[in-house]
């Protein structure tokens, strides 16, 4: 099961990518350019 390989226990959903992309859209995300994010909850 591919919940076991992460380390918050359970599979992304459409909302946790939603959520990533609307933080770096906003101001608060306005420091952050050039950078790889992975936003796979801790696959290993």
């Amino acid at each position: 099961d591919v919940r076991q390989w992460t380390l918050l226990g359970r599979v992304g959903t459409p909302q946790d990518c939603a959520n990533l992309v609307r933080f770096l859209c906003s101001p608060e995300g306005g420091w952050i350019n050039g950078q790889l994010l992975y936003s796979n909850g801790g696959i290993e």
